[in-house]
């Protein structure tokens, strides 16, 4: 392997580094996963650092490569080399061919012939040399059969041009390098005996039939047997002629064997013509009558087996069981069959979902016959087969369909060596590893597109008269396209089922699998089949993520679910990806998949989880989930204040993910708390759901800081009114006391201060009967706030006093910074100004200390609020102006219209009136979105008096 840059070679280390360049120029412009990378370098025994080792490797090619112009980018879920083809000598040669099939068919071969070699001439040894790694070996392999099907292409055309004489001495040292290439020893035959060699081209078949038989127990093909024939019989066909180029013998005609064939067209018709040649096979499945939409996914298909020059077409459609692979598939195979591919068709259920796949022989054998082989002439070897095969569809246009594949092992000797043919593949696997194939994933229906064929099964009529229904069942099921056929077919089977009817059955999601079932068709049976492929830990990692309730699953659950703490959890999931059991529906901060449930299918994950898993291990891998969830919380919440949290905290088990993705994750705390903020409001939901009264009010109370700074006043109603009742129920007092001292305390809209206020002291007995002295100086610091707001400064400082004294003895900073906030701003108030500066000032250095952005803004605010009483208005909008640069950092809202609220009075008493009324209209714009109705209010009246 060689890499030329501006300034020349450029050295690439052996090893590790070379093995993942070549993995990335293989699949050039197109994404090579994370996981493939890891099986490739170390098999199946990865280290733990695995990604991480890749990771460093991928960042050392970045600077390797810099000076080619070649950029290697990060792409879920793995790494792209970009760069132009034609920089890649594999890619190269592969256009080349391409170009070289186009002069062909426009009868300039010699044009053809020179471009053909001028391609082969690019290799400078074995494919992949250096690079020693015995994954790359099937690659290296391909690469060398592509080298010398344009071998035997370019020579081909040559002898055709009466070029025998010359070609003798080149076509015989590569036959002596490919022993048992039996095209090369065919064309070295034709060239001796047009030569005047007949005794040697003899000498050639017989020297090739001794070492076939010798080494692999075979006689040679037909071809070479045909081309002997012909040697002893003087046959005229084998005699050069400049008016018929075309009559050349079927010896030199090429048979390329890679997945992506050399696509140079035979040059030569097959003599003599045997049976086989003379059959068309016609072997689709009938089309489904009631086909819909789709339309993207044909016009993919279609242009790949139709537009490219050149080349064996072949299109691969990916998805989920009942997605409807096979119906599309068999729908555009009868589309093009007539217009594009007139020689026929084959097709083979691979039974790649079943237990026990078809082998690549048995499909073989079956086409062979279908091709007008009999039985007994059928080789036992599965090369044989393949070439046998390869050789009956040369310069034929056949369009072969391959269902439910297995892998790509299957499939690579059923791939046509001749450009005319096409190939359409279903599988739900993700067969990555077919070089020049497109994949078309395809999802479920689209609403108009899923009611269109519950309209083409049940009458238009049906279900326009029931349209909320139609609509309602097309949720239930997914728009899963056999789904749909089966409510579809038992609505049909029922004409007085009025759709309605169909929607409750669907309702209940533990009997709604039981509900897609009518004949044959059945919605488990088929998920089943993927399942039962999976091994046992991915199975596993399926049946427990069926506990996730939320709208996504996290990278980290597989971790969590499983308690394993391997720094990248989606290595245990990703399986479950490449069976389209689990859809990736993006990337969390940390660049790990997020992942979804069909519905149909977390029904199906949670039939395994009751049947898979006992009871106990069930509830130890939900308090792990949980406990994840709470964990991450915590975590983020601590970055955000960059200290300890000033908040209740109980005993609710903790699972953490490993520290280094919990570092990339939560680099920006507000996006991942953005992201999650359903999953999260879930997990509370869920912990009430299972009893699990300490994971509930931990979680909400969590989660309660955040949904409040930003505005989401309704997920902090649900969250409480999800929480407490349990707490009431289970009798958890601490609970109860957290959620209304830190919950309920929030929810301004739905009580008047004087019932918080009677709240927050039942809170505080409580903690004080409990012992809970954290719990204790919470509830002393909300009542002086209280306090503050109804105006009762002296209550305010004896509450803010006690508070600070306790808290000063835990030694929390956040709640000592918040109580000398309130204190030092209450002195100025009241005139102990020197104090009420001093505490200030401490309240500052202290946020400043722990690197406290948030605290640093409020301290400004306080601060600025001081000088505000003071008239010193100048100061007074200089530290609110700095606070507001703050708090917008952090992407605060409740507290930027706090600050521009004050700001708006500062500017209005500093005599700007402009800038005061503008600045107030923006809180009173912020007030309206947060509905807080109550300082929405209070900025109309001030707005009211500047009128």
């Amino acid at each position: 392997m060689e890499v030329i840059g501006d300034q020349g070679p450029v050295r690439v280390p052996p090893g590790r580094q070379q093995v993942v360049l070549c993995l990335l120029l293989l699949e050039i412009n197109r994404v090579v996963p994370t996981h493939r990378i890891v099986d490739v370098l170390w098999r199946h025994d990865p280290p733990e650092t695995a990604r991480t080792q890749v990771q460093i490797c991928v960042s050392r090619l970045r600077k390797l490569l810099g000076p080619t112009g070649a950029v290697i980018e990060t792409v879920p879920p793995g790494y792209q080399l970009i760069s132009a083809p034609e920089t890649v000598d594999a890619q190269l040669h592969s256009l080349q061919v391409k170009d070289a099939a186009i002069l062909l068919r426009e009868g300039r071969r010699e044009e053809a012939a020179a471009l053909l070699r001028d391609t082969v001439g690019l290799w400078r040894g074995a494919a992949l040399s250096g690079a020693d790694n015995m994954s790359l070996a099937s690659e290296a392999a391909h690469l060398e059969e592509e080298r010398v099907d344009a071998t035997e292409a370019y020579l081909n055309i040559e002898l055709e041009l009466g070029r025998h004489t010359e070609l003798v001495s080149e076509i015989n040292a590569l036959v002596e390098a490919h022993p048992l290439r039996e095209n090369l020893r065919a064309q070295l035959m034709l060239a001796l005996y047009r030569s005047g060699r007949q005794a040697e081209a003899l000498e050639v078949y017989r020297v090739g039939r001794d070492l076939l038989v010798e080494e692999l127990g075979l006689e040679p093909g037909r071809r070479l047997r045909d081309m002997e024939r012909a040697v002893l019989a003087g046959d005229p066909a084998l005699s050069f002629s400049e008016e018929e180029p075309g009559s050349a013998p079927p010896a030199p005609v090429t048979t390329p064997t890679a997945v992506e064939p050399t696509a140079v067209e035979p040059v030569a018709e097959a003599v003599p013509v045997t049976v086989a040649n003379a059959i068309t096979p016609f072997q689709l499945p009938t089309a489904t009558a009631d086909f819909v939409g789709r339309r993207d996914v044909v016009d993919a298909v279609e242009s790949t087996l139709e537009d490219g020059a050149g080349t064996v077409g072949v299109a691969v459609l990916l998805g989920r069981a009942g997605v409807g692979k096979s119906s599309t598939a068999v729908r555009i195979a009868h589309d093009l069959a007539d217009r594009s591919f007139p020689d026929g068709q084959l097709y083979c259920d691979m039974r790649g979902s079943r237990e026990v796949p078809l082998g690549p022989a048995d499909v073989l054998a079956r086409f062979l016959r279908a091709l007008g082989v009999p039985g007994q002439g059928i080789p036992e070897d599965t090369d044989e087969r393949s070439a046998m095969y390869r050789g009956l569809l040369a310069g034929r246009r056949l369009l072969i369909l391959l269902d439910d594949a297995a892998d790509e092992s299957q499939l690579r000797p059923l791939i046509p060596g001749d450009a005319g043919c096409g190939v359409i593949i279903t599988s739900r696997a993700r067969l990555t590893g077919l070089p020049g194939a497109v994949r078309v994933e395809m999802g479920t229906l689209s609403e108009s597109t899923s009611l269109e064929l519950l309209g083409r099964v049940l009458g238009p009529d049906r279900v326009r008269s029931e349209p909320e229904a139609a609509q309602a069942l097309v949720q239930a099921v997914g728009r899963l396209p056999l789904a749909l056929r089966i409510v579809a077919a038992r609505l049909a089977a029922r004409p007085h089922w009025p759709m309605a009817a169909m929607v409750e059955r669907l309702s209940d999601e533990r009997r709604r699998l039981d509900e897609l079932a009518h004949g044959d068709m059945t919605v488990r049976a088929s998920l089943s089949l993927t399942h039962d492929g999976l091994d046992d830990r991915s199975a596993r990692v399926f049946s427990l993520f069926g506990l996730a309730e939320g709208p996504t699953v996290p990278a980290w659950a597989a971790g969590a679910v499983l308690d394993d703490d391997r720094p990248f959890p989606s290595d245990m999931a990703e399986p479950l990806v490449d069976a389209h059991m689990l859809d990736v529906v993006g990337a969390d901060p940390a660049g790990e998949p997020v992942y979804r449930f069909h519905e149909l299918v977390r029904d199906y994950a949670r039939e395994k989880l009751d049947q898979c898993e006992d009871p106990q291990a069930r509830a130890q891998a939900l308090e792990r989930l949980l406990g994840g969830w709470l964990s991450l919380l915590e975590e983020a919440n601590h970055r955000l204040s960059g200290a300890e949290t000033f908040q209740v905290r109980g005993e609710a088990p903790r699972w953490s993910p490993p520290r280094r993705y919990v570092d990339r994750l939560l680099a920006d705390p507000y996006v991942w708390l953005e992201a999650e903020r359903a999953n999260l409001r879930h997990a509370v939901a869920q912990a009430a759901k299972e009893g699990l009264s300490g994971l509930c009010w931990e979680l909400a109370v969590a989660l309660s800081g955040f949904l409040d700074r930003r505005g989401y006043m309704d997920d902090l109603t649900e969250v409480y009114d999800t929480a407490m009742p349990l707490m009431l129920e289970s009798g958890d007092r601490l609970g109860a006391a957290a959620l209304d001292t830190e919950v309920g305390f929030l929810l301004r809209d739905r009580h008047g201060p004087s019932v918080r206020q009677r709240f927050t002291e039942n809170a505080l007995a409580e903690f004080v009967d409990l012992g809970h002295e954290q719990g204790e100086m919470l509830a002393l610091t909300h009542l002086a706030f209280r306090c503050r707001a109804e105006g009762d400064y002296k209550g305010a400082i004896g509450y803010g006093e006690r508070a600070l004294e306790g808290l000063v003895r835990l030694g929390n900073r956040v709640g000592q910074r918040r109580c000398l906030l309130l204190l030092g701003y209450l002195r100025v108030l009241t005139g102990e100004t020197v104090r009420g500066w001093a505490e200030l000032e401490e309240a500052l250095a202290l946020a400043e200390r722990i690197g406290d952005v948030r605290g640093r803004a409020q301290a400004y605010w306080w601060i600025g609020r001081s000088h505000l009483h003071l008239a010193e208005y100048g100061s007074a909008v200089e530290k609110l102006t700095t606070a507001l640069e703050l708090v917008r950092r952090i992407n605060d809202p409740n507290g930027e219209a706090a600050l521009l609220k004050s700001l708006g009075k500062a500017y209005l008493a500093q005599g700007q009136l402009e800038s005061g009324r503008s600045t107030l209209l923006q809180a009173r714009s912020l007030y309206e979105e947060l509905r807080d109705q109550e300082a929405h209010a209070m900025v109309e009246r001030m707005l009211a008096e500047q009128a």
